[in-house]
């Protein structure tokens, strides 16, 4: 298949998911296949938490309208238009996915595919199904996409590349299982905010949605704060107040109980308002349902503690008080050109 082809394949799926939203399903008599595909997908949204307790409808609806709205052929044309794969030779290429929020590894399956390559897919147990229903509506759409498309539930086998994602203690077997394969690997990040006490009541209600969006499973959900010695969490507390019907998710509610009665035995501070705890640490990775912070006398000593981090942080949440910092409540929502990481993963693809 030809790259046009494969993008007007990814197009018609992105026209075919931008039918779903938490508010309303509403089918398009114009979009392809949609008797064989629209019913069955409303239920597997529904069904996805039975697989997975931390995709709620309102999460996997979230991220099937984010790739809604990225797979539009605008989009993937400014995106594509980077490139030269005038030299791409088709490989297979190995993907292990991560399954920490609901379609966390589709970005990889389609640079994969749109780049030229064969892809070869082992979900993780937590997100098996979202991403091989939408395959098999590319395959339906797109019946040449089948040669393109593999999923296993072995190990990967018979592939010339791989792109692998767990956490930092999995990272260091997949870098030694493909030490001698051209490889993406990818652990552990967590994602910051710095605030100065200026910010505006709307941008900490967005800020809420970086921080409790996917229940704060995913990397590019904020973990910490960085905040100014004086701050006054007042205001901060009462914009969030918003999202507190997270408390009634009975797993975000055990991880909250549990946590925090972690946090009290062992005599740490805490700030709370009864669905999220704020921890003084200078760690980057907090549990569920609690956020750290960190003071600062200036500006330019966080910057350059994130520069100094920078391969631990995933993404910068301010009103542009760093270098490709990301607004309030942009964070799950991505651009087809924001790698995971800062690594150009189809230029990798090309020059594999």
């Amino acid at each position: 298949m030809s790259q046009i082809e494969k993008k007007n394949c990814f197009i018609a799926l992105g026209r075919f998911l931008s039918q779903f939203s938490n508010e309303q399903n509403q089918k398009d008599d114009a979009v392809w296949h949609n008797d064989l595909f629209f019913d069955s997908f409303v239920d597997l949204i529904h069904a996805s938490q039975s697989h997975n307790g931390w995709f709620t409808p309102e999460q996997v609806y979230h991220a099937v309208q984010s790739w809604a709205k990225a797979l539009t052929e605008d989009n993937l044309n400014q995106w594509l238009s980077r490139y030269d794969f005038s030299t791409v030779q088709p490989k297979t290429v190995g993907l292990i996915l991560a399954g920490n929020i609901p379609l966390v590894g589709f970005h990889d399956f389609l640079s994969v595919l749109i780049s030229g390559h064969n892809v070869l897919v082992k979900t993780s147990s937590n997100d098996q199904h979202l991403i091989q229903f939408m395959a098999k509506y590319l395959i339906s759409v797109c019946p040449d996409m089948k040669d393109c498309i593999t999923f296993t539930d072995g190990k990967l086998e018979n592939f010339e590349a791989v792109i692998a994602t767990g956490s930092n203690n999995t990272a260091r077997y997949f870098e030694y299982y493909f030490k001698d394969k051209p490889s993406i690997i990818r652990k552990n990040r967590n994602s910051v905010a710095i605030l100065t006490g200026n910010e505006s009541r709307a941008d900490l209600v967005r800020l809420g949605e970086d921080i409790f969006r996917y229940f704060g499973l995913g990397c590019r959900n904020v973990s910490k704060l960085f905040i100014p010695r004086d701050y006054d969490f007042q205001p901060f507390f009462q914009a969030i107040y918003e999202y507190k019907d997270v408390i009634f998710y009975e797993k975000y509610a055990n991880n909250y109980d549990y946590n925090k009665a972690v946090f009290l035995m062992s005599n740490f501070t805490l700030l709370d308002n009864e669905f999220l705890t704020l921890k003084e640490d200078p760690s980057y990775a907090s549990p569920i349902s609690s956020l750290f912070y960190e003071y600062y006398d200036r500006l330019e000593d966080v910057q350059q503690r994130l520069e100094n981090d920078k391969d631990q942080i995933q993404c910068v949440v301010s009103n542009g008080l760093t270098p490709n910092s990301i607004p309030f409540g942009k964070t799950q929502q991505p651009a087809l050109w924001d790698y995971a990481d800062n690594v150009d993963t189809l230029q990798f693809l090309i020059e594999i």
